[in-house]
């Protein structure tokens, strides 16, 4: 079985062990070295140093994060809409899908878009951390052909035990949403539906049609 990264030895953990560990998601994106349960940040931070990859740290095991194209034109144009409306309501800091958040122990996350508010943090002040231990309030994942339900419903547990408000799934081939305010409280957005940032963002209203429209369709 190959690694996550390729410059890394191989272990004696099979398939059927990774699956074990990590019940559906895809074996091909987790590292098996180090050991799986035995990861921790400072594993986070060498592997992307080494290899230029984005991973998370999903129980102490280091998990690649994938986005293709799309999906980071989409999340650049999020991004876009979300800190126009920053530059007028000074709430929080935005973050990127690179920006590696440590929400819970051993819960290392890289959401592809993430807002967190001033008040998360002591005097509005960043802290001096490669990886800010802090969840967002807004946590944003463009979903892609890798990503499977397990994986995502994990991601989604993990963002609303740690104490996210809001949480955003986009979906690009059929350019709809689901906008989570709960694990099991959540709205559907259709195409011509209305992304709304609630009491997260005040006021913030973003049409889906016009995040896609600058984004050309697939095929």
């Amino acid at each position: 079985m190959s690694t996550v990264l390729p410059d890394l030895p191989p272990t004696n953990w099979t398939t059927a062990d990774v699956h074990a560990w990590l019940p559906g998601f895809p074996a091909e994106r987790i590292c098996v070295h180090p050991t799986p349960g035995t990861a921790t940040e400072t594993d986070v931070l060498e592997a992307e140093a080494r290899t230029n990859r984005i991973c998370e740290l999903i129980d102490g095991t280091l998990v690649e994060k994938v986005m293709a194209s799309l999906e980071s034109m989409l999340a650049a144009e999020l991004i876009y809409r979300i800190r126009r409306y920053l530059e007028g309501n000074d709430l929080g800091i935005l973050m990127a899908g690179d920006g590696l958040l440590k929400i819970l122990p051993e819960q290392i996350r890289a959401p592809d878009v993430s807002f967190i508010r001033w008040d998360r943090f002591a005097d509005h002040k960043l802290p001096q951390a490669a990886i800010y231990a802090v969840a967002p309030d807004l946590a944003v994942e463009i979903l892609s052909e890798g990503n499977t339900v397990a994986e995502m419903n994990r991601k989604l547990r993990d963002y609303f035990h740690a104490g996210v408000r809001l949480v955003w799934y986009i979906e690009p081939k059929t350019r709809t949403a689901r906008a989570y305010t709960a694990v099991r409280d959540w709205t559907e957005i259709g195409h011509d539906g209305v992304l709304v940032g609630g009491q997260v963002l005040p006021g913030f209203q973003l049409p889906l049609a016009q995040l896609f429209e600058r984004v050309p369709a697939e095929g």
